[in-house]
This record gives C-alpha cells, structure tokens and sequence, in this order.
C-alpha cells in the first residue's frame, strides 16, 4: 500500500477478508470505518482480539474510551504493558497467515494527509514470528527473537539494520522521520565514502547534514530502507537511539520485486518533488532575528492544513461511532506541530541561501 494515494480501502478489505480470526495491534485510532469493520467481523463469527497500547502522547483518554466501545460489541481488548516507553508497533494479523505491516496509524492524518507505507507478507516463518509477538505482548510476556526478517525493538532492531545497511553494495534509498543515532549516522558515511549512493527524504539531526536528504514538500510518516534495488525495511522504527532500545517499534525486511520496484518507483517521484537542504546552518543563523521571523513565518501555512484536517475528521455523515471533539483537537495539535516543525527547516534552507548569497556579494566586491 502507498499512502495517501490507496486510502483505507485496501485496509478494510483486508478485515473484511478474515474468516477466523483478526489481531490487531492499534497505537492511535480515529478512524470509525475501521472501528466499524472490526465490529462486522465480530458480527460474522469471526475473533477479534485488539492488543492497545497503555499510552500515546496526550490521548489515553481517547485509547481508553476506543477500549470499552470495542468490548462493547464483542471485541477481545488487552492492553500492552507499561514496561517500555511506548508500544508504537502497527500490524493486524488476519487468520494466522498474512501479516499487514503498516508504518502508518489507523489515523485521517495518516491515511488520507500523509506519505507512507504498507505491506501484506504471508512468508509462515514472518507471520508465525508476528503471531508469537503479538501473543508474547498481549500477555506480558517476554518475547525472544527466532527471526532475522521481523525487526522488534528493543529486542533485535540495532543489530538488524545496522546489518542490513551494511549489507549494500551500490544503493540506499531511505524515507526516515528523523536520524539521529551516531552508529547508524558513521554507518551511513562510511557507506557515502565507499562510493555506495545515499539518498535520504525525511529528517535527520545536524550531524547527519552531510548525508544526501531531502525535505518532503507533503507531510511524512513512513520509514523506509530500500537496498540495492532488491530488498527493503519497513516499520515504524527511526534511527533513533529511543526508538532502537526504549520503545516496542516492528519493522519487516523482505525482498519481493514488484513491491520495492514500487516502492522505488514513489521515491524517484518524490524525490524530484523535495526540497534539497543545504549544509550552511551557522551562516544563516547570522541573519538579523526579524529577517529570521519573517522566512519562517512565510513557510507556515496552517489554514489549508487545519482545513483538510477538519474536513477527514468530521466526516462522519454516515459513521455510528460517536463524536469525539478529543481526537479533533489532538489531530490538529499535531499537523500544526509539524507544520511548524517543517517550516524551520525551509526557513532554514532560504537562510543557508541568503547567507551564501550574502558571502558571496561581499567576495565579488574585494578589489
């Protein structure tokens, strides 16, 4: 799947499709198609088991109301454990044999306003090892890692895709939401070094500014790892040190041709589209501060944002799930904490410009 351009058709296809059972792990919700798919599935004999997270950032609330509607209808509810800083995996299990893998939410700002991914694997070995997982977390169980293709952290997930990435002979092509992790920034240079191609959309700390990246012109909530054009890593876990060892993140690795041919197909397009960030941070932060206001302010642009946000959340003309003036207010909290986040970045980039145009004036007027 490819977000936002398949929308959640194919997602309540897919639990329309079970037969005998559904497990779904869920860490943000707000779509009550989805709720109500559940719902059918329950209706229709089939078992439901929903695995939710303890928290999410400012919405238990919201988690915790979603848990008794769903046990109202007939719905298995467990909740994770608090052991971890948070449980952010995204998968459902549909009938013990194929595993959807998402780095997206069961979100409208996800879904319809985003840029992401999904797969669908039926591998026994992959989806036997989600199973155990999702079994292993429901129970407040230890889980132990029997497999190399499903990427579970803390569990596994460092040692995975520091081998994975040092796996590439010729190509990286990665959609990250932020880098920051020292081992894997090192690993992305020495590969730089070695003449393998590094392209990066998404975000990355300033010590990574080296590395080749982009700025999406559209929100990004994916993360992404294509290697050598034949195989890839999805899931929700970022280069981050917090997210590699302190929360639950799952990710896949698989090689199947038409689905990384895709998937590299919407990151050449993408990549045409983005913004290329330039490397003179400290330059443009002498720009007088009034100067610096005015670029950031011209980069924000919250009224279309709150607009879509508005229009995907309150559409509701023919859901029976009731309204929650919560999940509006979370779900605008966040673009706008993005769009602001993504407007410092481009102002960022005019600044490098301004100051190197700057520079440059100064040098061509020395006799």
């Amino acid at each position: 799947m490819v977000q936002p351009d398949d929308g959640i058709e194919p997602i309540l296809n897919a639990l329309r499709k079970a037969k005998k059972s559904i497990q779904i792990l869920i860490f943000r919700f707000d779509r009550s198609e989805i709720e109500r798919a559940l719902v059918e599935a329950v209706e229709r004999g089939v078992s439901v088991q929903a695995l939710i997270a303890f928290t999410n950032r400012g919405e238990e609330k919201n988690l915790r109301k979603l848990e008794m509607r769903l046990l109202e209808k007939g719905i298995t509810v467990t909740r994770t454990a608090d052991d971890l800083v948070r449980y952010h995996g995204k998968m459902f299990i549909i009938d013990r044999k194929e595993l959807y893998l998402l780095a997206f939410n069961y979100t409208h700002l996800d879904i319809t306003l985003s840029r992401s991914f999904a797969v669908a694997i039926t591998t026994p070995t992959i989806v036997a090892e989600a199973i155990k997982l999702f079994e292993c977390d429901a129970h407040r169980k230890e889980y132990v890692s029997t497999s190399r293709h499903l990427v579970v952290s803390p569990v596994n997930a460092r040692k995975e895709l520091m081998d994975f990435i040092k796996g590439a002979k010729k190509q990286i092509l990665m959609y990250e939401m932020k880098i920051s992790d020292p081992d894997f920034i090192t690993l992305l240079q020495d590969k730089v070094t070695q003449g393998v191609e590094v392209r990066i959309i998404g975000r990355v700390s300033p010590k990574a500014y080296s590395l080749p990246f982009r700025l999406l012109p559209t929100r990004l909530h994916s993360r992404l790892i294509i290697r050598d054009g034949k195989s890839a890593f999805l899931g929700s876990q970022s280069l981050r040190k917090l997210e590699l060892e302190a929360r639950r993140e799952i990710g896949v690795i698989f090689e199947n041709g038409p689905a990384v041919r895709k998937m590299m197909h919407v990151f050449e397009q993408d990549w045409a589209l983005s913004q290329p960030m330039q490397d003179a941070v400290q330059p443009a932060l002498e720009l007088p501060v009034r100067r610096v206001a005015k670029i950031v302010a011209k980069h924000i642009h919250m009224k279309p944002v709150v607009e879509q946000v508005l229009e995907k959340v309150l559409d509701r003309s023919n859901s029976d799930v009731p309204f929650e003036p919560d999940e509006v207010v979370q779900t605008v909290r966040d673009a706008f904490r993005e769009e602001i986040h993504d407007a410092v970045l481009l102002a960022l980039r005019d600044m490098a410009q301004q100051a190197a145009q700057l520079q440059t004036d100064k040098e061509s007027k020395v006799p």
